[in-house]
């Protein structure tokens, strides 16, 4: 009897595989990026370096921090499980700005945001060791397109990503109100 209840709990385990669990991810803990909470210091983050974007400018591993806080933040608001009240609207409409910056840095529509995150870690981690080599290698298609120089070429010289800023500014201005609301 024990062997059969061991094969239900595998099939049940496999069903869960099958049955389109959300999508997940989670960023690097590098110390000058992660303090506290990841969702609120990423969107802090990111609407400061979108209503800034001339301090991207040359700094290709600067725009890979952004772009990780966007995927992070693009699975992260819609499914994690406290978001949906503290920022309806930001589970919304930063997910639905993903296309944008992923077309702008050639990044594959059907990417999974942890390749995506992973890869800039390498190319973050290949920046601070002087190595461009590094970091042209982790940029590789499909995963990126064109890939490699091209892409720190586009990380060196963001466009402008007037979706993305205009939500991640609605998502700073959410967790300001539920602060405020958290005190009254």
């Amino acid at each position: 009897m024990r062997h059969n209840r061991r094969v239900i709990l595998a099939g049940l385990i496999g069903l869960g595989a099958c049955s389109g669990l959300p999508e997940t991810a989670r960023l690097p803990d590098f110390s000058s990026f992660i303090t506290g909470d990841a969702v609120r210091h990423s969107i802090e983050q990111g609407a400061d370096m979108l209503t800034n974007p001339g301090r991207l400018t040359g700094q290709p591993w600067e725009t890979a921090r952004l772009i990780q806080a966007l995927e992070f933040l693009s699975v992260e608001l819609p499914n994690g499980p406290r978001w949906n009240v503290m920022l309806p609207m930001a589970q919304i409409t930063v997910p639905r700005a993903r296309g944008e910056w992923r077309e702008a840095f050639g990044i594959a529509p059907g990417a999974r945001a942890q390749e995506v995150i992973d890869s800039l870690t390498v190319v973050r981690t290949a920046f601070a060791r002087r190595s461009l080599s590094g970091a042209v290698d982790a940029l590789r298609p499909p995963l990126f397109t064109p890939g490699g120089q091209d892409t720190i070429n586009r990380l060196g010289n963001p466009p402008a990503l007037p979706r993305s800023r205009r939500a991640l500014l609605d998502a700073r201005q959410e967790l300001f109100e539920s602060r405020n609301h958290d005190r009254s």
